[in-house]
């Protein structure tokens, strides 16, 4: 049997070297937050963090793993949704459909770990995942909210929630 280490437990699977680690996380492990979108590693539904990276398992091969990397899955951000980037998600309600957001919060805290305080230009550099729904104007703001401490004013948005509430 092989291991990996994800979301800090040493996890047994058996699978060939060349299956993308997307369907050792999905069918193996059971953790089917990471999404399958197109299978060519555009999309980046399928960004995991490996030794703190944004990855796209879908194309990555278990073959190119030593089983020591530490790698993280939306479910091993954090136990509760108590992630700063997945709070600045519910705050500006970000997602629409939600498919790819797991993996365009995974590409956001890898930005965010190595730039606290992303320009622009970082964020359009970094964050190369798509959203067939268009929620980028949100991500972004959520970002900006994240850089300065949780501030939902920084995100010049105002959304209107279904009880009325605007943010």
């Amino acid at each position: 049997m092989a291991k990996l280490n994800v979301n800090g437990k040493v996890r047994e699977f058996e699978a060939e070297p060349d299956t993308p680690l997307l369907w050792v996380l999905r069918e193996q492990l059971s953790l089917t937050g990471t999404k399958y979108g197109c299978g060519i590693a555009q999309c980046g539904a399928c960004t995991v963090h490996i030794d703190g990276a944004p990855v796209r398992s879908c194309v990555r091969p278990l073959a190119s793993l030593e089983g020591k990397e530490k790698i993280v899955t939306i479910e091993g951000l954090s136990k509760n949704g108590s992630h700063p980037v997945q709070k600045a998600w519910a705050k500006l309600d970000v997602p629409q459909c939600g498919f790819c957001q797991s993996g365009m919060i995974m590409a956001v805290s890898a930005l965010l770990k190595t730039k606290p305080n992303p320009s622009d230009a970082d964020i359009d550099a970094a964050i190369t995942n798509i959203c067939r729904c268009g929620t980028y104007n949100r991500v972004r703001a959520a970002i900006k909210v994240v850089a300065k401490g949780g501030a939902t004013k920084m995100a010049k948005l105002s959304i209107q929630h279904a009880d009325g509430s605007t943010t």
